[in-house]
């Protein structure tokens, strides 16, 4: 493999007009187009019939994340507003606990017109059912590029979550590249059908165009289904300003796997269908896990960390095959008695990549020179341009909102 950190951006990048970039949705979610890559050949559907090119008895994963209300609107006694985007929970740091919490907590956010917030605490009322609630936040200090802001909240002796503020004063953080405000509209539509855990502060789009209807019909085909949990950070639509890759430092999202997820990827001999980038990135860090475990197979949760850069690290051909890094996982959680894995990822899906064992994709068209671009091109043996210039001479909307694509991983991208 050559040097990954070597890639230059500007190789992925293409031409993409404002106006081929969706600033909503279609009317209805599966009547969306659907490309088809498959060796080398593209062809286009509706999305409302993908379960007609995909494998009998397959399994597809999907990212079960739910987006929150992240954006938090302050107004200073002077009249300037401060905006609050919270991208992750510090105390408590775990997800499902911190949206239960009363009284306080605290999040590592982004500031919107710092230079207005030079000190004292941001105040602000909001009526929560039948409760008035006054909520004050403190900047506590910085972590990196993020401020740690305290959150502290009474509600006259009632017992008002995070969660239930969240939802009264939040507003939901649709992508910066809309150029538009959020409308009450997206609450619905920016959210898969199948969203259940708290905690993105974007939605993992290639799932959008799922409907009941096509959840039913991929039952129907003998096509089994599970989920996964990653929560899709803000560093997501953060492009890539290096001029090589060894410039660009990847955010960390959090994972959340379940017993049942890895037995059943065991059962198809660790192969699947993964719905999403954000569903790629957690199931080939699985691997990685596995990988640790073979030679430190008693490592804390906290150690199954997969960096940056650490699949390119691994000599060729694998250590040991997918089934056998699944198997070690499984072991690892039977030694704890736990049913959950909970990790985290920075991993980087670039050219050079080896597909452990996601053989199909379903994703949206994404921005150019971003990684999620990268990712792409890893998967069809970098014959990207081939897919993404059928999809601008045919018409197809690009983006969060936009059409989306199943791809067959090309031979010489797995391992």
């Amino acid at each position: 493999m050559s040097n990954p950190k070597e890639i230059r951006i500007a190789q992925y990048d293409y031409e993409l007009p404002d106006e081929r970039i969706a600033k909503f949705p279609v009317a209805e979610r599966d009547k969306s187009k659907l490309l088809i890559y498959h060796d080398g050949k593209v062809s286009e559907a509706i999305f409302c019939n993908i379960s007609h090119y995909l494998p009998a008895g397959s399994m597809m994963v999907f990212n079960n994340t739910r987006v929150i209300q992240a954006r938090l609107h302050f107004h200073k006694s002077t009249g300037a507003q401060i905006e609050l985007f919270l991208l992750e929970p510090v105390a408590p740091a775990d997800y499902e606990q911190m949206f239960q919490t009363t009284g306080r907590c605290s999040w590592l956010c982004m500031v919107g017109n710092l230079k207005k917030w030079k000190e004292g605490a941001l105040e602000r009322s909001v009526m929560v059912g039948s409760h008035e609630v006054h909520l004050t936040a403190e900047r506590h200090g910085e972590r990196g590029t993020s401020h740690w802001i305290d959150f502290c909240w009474e509600a006259g002796g009632a017992s008002v979550s995070f969660a239930e503020i969240l939802e009264a004063m939040g507003e939901l953080p649709i992508p910066p590249y809309l150029n538009r405000a959020t409308q009450e509209s997206d609450k619905q539509t920016y959210q898969t059908v199948y969203s259940k855990v708290k905690g993105s502060v974007a939605a993992p789009t290639a799932g959008l165009h799922f409907t009941e209807r096509v959840l039913n019909e991929i039952d129907a085909c003998g096509i089994e289904r599970d989920e996964v949990t990653l929560h899709v950070g803000a560093g997501t639509f953060r492009p890539v300003k290096s001029e090589r890759m060894a410039g660009h430092d990847m955010h960390t999202e959090y994972i959340v796997v379940h017993r049942h997820t890895i037995e059943r990827l065991l059962a198809h001999n660790a192969e699947t269908i993964a719905v999403g980038t954000t569903s790629v990135r957690t199931l080939e860090s699985l691997y990685y896990m596995g990988l640790k475990l073979e030679n430190s197979p008693l490592l804390e949760e906290e150690d199954l960390h997969v960096a940056q850069w650490e699949p390119y690290q691994t000599a060729e051909p694998m250590p040991i095959n997918a089934v056998k890094a699944l198997q070690n996982v499984l072991d690892w959680m039977d030694r704890r008695s736990t049913d959950v894995l909970h990790s985290s990822t920075q991993i980087i899906i670039v050219p050079g990549y080896k597909y452990k064992i996601v053989r199909m994709l379903v994703t949206n068209f994404h921005q150019p020179k971003s990684t999620l671009l990268l990712l792409v091109s890893a998967f069809v043996g970098g014959d990207w341009r081939t897919i993404y210039q059928y999809a601008l001479d045919h018409d197809f909307r690009f983006l969060s909102y936009g059409d989306s694509s199943l791809l067959t991983l090309t031979v010489d991208s797995c391992s």
